[in-house]
């Protein structure tokens, strides 16, 4: 269950009788746990309860009580030895009337009468294991909105299904932005004491809901209409109450949806809440949801929290500004000038969505002038930052009108927080018509014409939000000639899962550079887009949230190259973390955030996910510190070290592989025994399994086939090849009993490297095994190579080396032989020096052997990994270090400046 089911399950519960017998088993069902599990719970194999409620194991404990003994059974709950021995997270106590919870990890706790505790079912969102975001937390109303707005949205479809249609998607989304706007109008005092949208449709329309739509379509065309037009456009007596919104909102066709009698008793709750508390830059992110069919499963969990916008907004602008307001103290000319700097900001967001970026940038950006007024003795001076200062491109239409809709939601609530409701509602109405969130694709649209440098009327290239015709519509800047700061948080999609839309997209927008479209990913498209607009604009600085991969690999030698080309850089970066939203079990998407601008003689910032921030005086491609080089791939190892191949492709349908019986069956035949090898993908050299092949050398076919087994599956082999799609597949048809791709095989040994492997170890996984083994291609192997090899893969400098210009599956490693082992810089080796670390490479195969049967998974996890075997790693770390660089590194950081250095001179030999 997402958020907003369980929020909806929630409200149902509350308006239920209270049966205190029940009322456990249903509010865990509330929260999504399954009906095997209520079962096993109410026959008690799993309660574990010892006060007669509900014990949870590792969640809650729940205790229904007699009236008025709510507090005391709270205490019971917490000084209940079950309640400690099944760890629960949450102990709650009602008596139907009263309501009382408290969260054990942190102390926080709710207290509240039964039938508002749907208000605080963020509260218990963990045990949905769903991961809270604080600012949710404290904001349930945009939740609850959301789902009484989806529940709405669906019912109107049901009984208007060409509403949902291409056709008519728009109007319906128009249709619900208009909404919105009435709810939090009537509960803010936009509209008077006798413009009360819900109560007027709950008064003017028939119980039965057969003129619920004329009712809202007059009303609709009331705010549409100017006083002086009013009797002209007879607008009934009741609906005269309503102002003239103005803004294009209630411009154009005013047909609304019918209603059946369900949605319109779904419209008046809606309705029923307090609109005062919406949060724009959250409730933009969950109703866009709303409108989206892809999304709609996923209600509530698009949302991106305040502390992570502001990892980018921070130090692109926002901390600057705070510090020139900690400059000026009360000067009151600094301060008066930088209030006229921030009035000339322009902030725009090419990926904008609903308006998380600008939102959040308006909102810290009013503080500061707010600050600025009373230091000049004009705390109740109207704003200076116009909205139409902070742009936005969208591609679908819906999230851009909720876009347009938070910012104006945002400026009344600032105007009322720093001036008051009084002065706010003055200049409120009617809304200004321009239209400053352009419905577009980023990638094809000229930035230039949306936020350009100079001038103040701009034409804009597509449809506007509100049907204003494209010749009528001018976006004028009221101050013009200030700074520029692009930011947002593009799409994300890796350069092999793009359709052909987007590579099409990514081509456009790296015409000048088509090679990086081809191999790129879908974000990298933005930074393309600002390299042209910064052509136009030198001074504009842009920060985007990124993902992670094109700071690696590849991509880091083929896209910074281009940027530092043309004079930009990295003026701060973020290094990765992960990027999480209101998800169940989320483990977020790895991202970093990058921080372009002209180049700049001023120090840079690196910001660290442990809030540490290291200032440098360039950022390399590989958010290194002080390492502008970019690592090229080698088609051969730069240094001594031995060839590193990839393993074996079979491309069979699996047909050449056995289970461990049919192994044992054939090796028993003096005849087959010889065609089966143990098999070894990443997997199996990770975790220790068992795998077993059929492998079978071109002048043993005959011979081999004379097995029923071995015939027999080299039919099913063929006959798959032959029905591959892949032709250098199928050219292998005739040959079935050999694998597609043979890299190679050792005549002694081998050491094997996964290609993908965890960043949650010390060292890389890495292994010796015998020539008997085929090495299957998720792997890279030296075959027969020179123990030494392995004391270097080993080592923590070439996990450095790896984790930093190779490219990672999320937070995984994703090896490569070409850029990672190619290019590892390694010293010129002595005899001695070999032989030192053939020595430390046994000492480590040694020291894992006294664990057999434990599997590398099991010796290399960070908690657990032996004292022995992590000793004769440190020697090793040790003896690679003092080889390479004549001493111990301090750390990590230490060692990657150390290899970059060492890097430069092998290349440059």
């Amino acid at each position: 269950m997402n958020a907003v089911e369980i929020e909806q399950a929630v409200t149902d519960l509350a308006e239920q009788p209270f049966n205190p017998a029940e009322f456990p088993y249903a509010f865990l069902e509330a929260f999504g746990n399954k009906a095997t599990t209520i079962k096993r719970l109410r026959a008690g194999a799993s309660n574990k309860s010892d006060l007669g409620g509900v014990l949870q194991t590792s969640n809650i404990h729940i205790l229904p009580c007699s009236v008025g003994q709510v507090t005391t059974t709270l205490k019971a709950l917490k000084e209940s030895p079950a309640t400690v021995k099944g760890k629960a997270k949450f102990v709650l106590a009602t008596d139907g009337v009263d309501f009382e919870a408290e969260d054990l990890t942190n102390g926080e706790t709710v207290v509240c009468a039964f039938k508002d505790f749907p208000d605080h079912f963020g509260f218990f969102l963990p045990l949905a294991g769903i991961s809270i975001v604080r600012q949710i937390s404290e904001n349930a109303f945009d939740i609850r909105a959301t789902s009484r707005l989806n529940r709405l949205y669906v019912e109107l479809l049901k009984d208007n299904p060409e509403w949902g249609s291409p056709e008519r998607r728009h109007d319906m989304n128009h249709f619900m932005a208009r909404l919105i706007f009435c709810f939090f109008a009537e509960d803010t005092d936009i509209f008077n004491d006798k413009a009360r949208f819900t109560e007027t449709v709950a008064t003017m329309t028939e119980r039965d809901s057969s003129n619920t739509h004329e009712v809202i379509s007059t009303l609709f065309r009331a705010m549409d209409t100017a006083g002086q037009k009013r009797d002209a456009a007879n607008i009934p007596r009741w609906a005269e109450a309503f102002p003239y919104v103005n803004g294009q909102l209630f411009t154009g066709s005013d047909t609304v949806p019918r209603f059946s009698k369900i949605a319109r008793s779904y419209l008046l709750h809606v309705g029923g809440l307090d609109w005062t508390k919406i949060n724009p830059d959250i409730f933009g992110s969950m109703i866009q949801a709303v409108a989206d069919d892809e999304e709609r499963g996923e209600l509530g969990m698009h949302y991106t929290s305040v502390p992570n916008i502001l990892k980018v907004l921070n130090p692109l602008f926002l901390d600057d500004l705070r510090a020139k307001l900690k400059e000026a103290g009360e000067n009151q000319r600094t301060l008066l000038n930088l209030r006229k700097r921030m009035a000339r900001i322009r902030v725009f967001d090419p990926a904008c969505g609903s308006g998380n970026f600008l939102v959040i940038a308006y909102k810290e950006m009013r503080a500061i002038e707010s600050e600025i007024n009373k230091r000049r003795g004009e705390p109740d001076r109207a704003t200076e930052i116009p909205l139409t200062n902070f742009r936005g491109i969208e591609l679908r239409d819906f999230p851009a009108e909720i876009a347009r809709l938070a910012l104006i939601i945002a400026e009344y609530q600032c105007d009322v927080l720093y001036r008051g409701q009084k002065l706010a509602l003055l200049e409120f109405l009617p809304l200004r018509h321009e239209n400053w969130i352009t419905c577009g694709n980023a990638l094809r649209l000229d930035w230039l014409t949306i936020c350009p440098p100079t001038g103040s009327a701009v034409k804009v290239l597509s449809d506007d939000l509100f049907q204003t015709p494209l010749e009528q519509m001018q976006i004028d800047f009221e101050n013009e000639g200030g700074e520029t700061y692009i930011c947002g948080n593009p799409p994300y999609r890796g350069s092999k899962w793009q359709d052909q839309e987007q590579k099409s997209d990514l081509a456009h927008a790296w015409s000048e550079h088509p090679h990086l479209a081809k191999t790129t990913d879908f974000v990298s498209g933005w930074i393309a887009a600002y390299l042209k607009y910064a052509k136009a604009v030198p001074e504009a600085m842009a920060a985007f949230v990124t993902t992670n991969s094109i700071c690696q690999g590849q991509q880091a030698s083929e896209i910074w190259p281009v940027v530092t080309h043309q004079g930009r850089e990295l003026r701060f970066a973020h290094t990765p973390f992960t990027w999480k939203n209101l998800a169940v079990h989320n483990a977020g998407v790895t991202v970093i955030i990058i921080g372009l601008g002209p180049r700049s003689s001023s120090s840079k910032c690196l910001f660290g996910d442990d809030g540490l921030v290291r200032e440098c005086e360039v950022i390399g491609p590989y958010l290194v510190p002080n390492m502008p080089d970019a690592v090229t791939k080698a088609n051969r190892p730069l240094g001594p070290q031995s060839i590193m191949l990839f393993g074996n492709m079979p491309r069979d349908g699996g047909h050449l592989f056995l289970t461990t019986e049919e192994a044992r069956e054939l090796r028993q035949k003096s005849t087959a025994g010889s065609y089966v090898r143990r098999f070894l993908g990443s997997d199996e050299l990770i975790n220790g399994k068992l795998r077993f092949c059929l492998w079978i050398e071109d002048e043993e076919v005959e011979r081999a086939k004379k097995d029923a087994l071995i015939a027999d599956r080299l039919v099913l082999v063929a006959d798959n090849r032959s029905r591959s799609p892949a032709e250098s597949t199928r050219a292998f048809a005739d040959l079935p009993h050999r694998f597609v791709q043979i890299a190679g095989t050792a005549k002694r040994s081998a050491i094997v490297v996964p290609r993908v492997s965890s960043e949650n170890r010390d060292y890389l996984p890495v292994d010796l095994v015998s020539a008997d083994c085929i090495i299957g291609d998720r792997n890279f192997a030296l075959y027969d190579a020179p123990l030494w090899n392995l004391a270097l893969i080993a080592s923590r400098l070439h996990w450095v080396w790896i984790g930093t210009v190779c490219v990672r599956m999320r937070t995984d490693f994703s090896y490569s032989n070409t850029l990672g082992w190619n290019t590892f810089p390694v010293p010129f080796l002595t005899e001695k020096n070999e032989s030192d670390l053939i020595r430390s490479s046994e000492n480590i195969l040694l020291a894992r052997e006294r664990y057999f049967p434990c599997t590398i998974a099991e010796l290399y996890d960070q908690k657990t990994m032996p004292d022995d075997l992590r000793e004769v790693h440190r020697k090793n770390d040790e003896l690679v270090e003092r080889i390479y660089f004549g001493r111990r590194m301090k750390n990590d950081t230490d060692r990657l400046e150390s290899l970059f250095s060492l890097y430069r001179k092998v290349v440059a030999k």
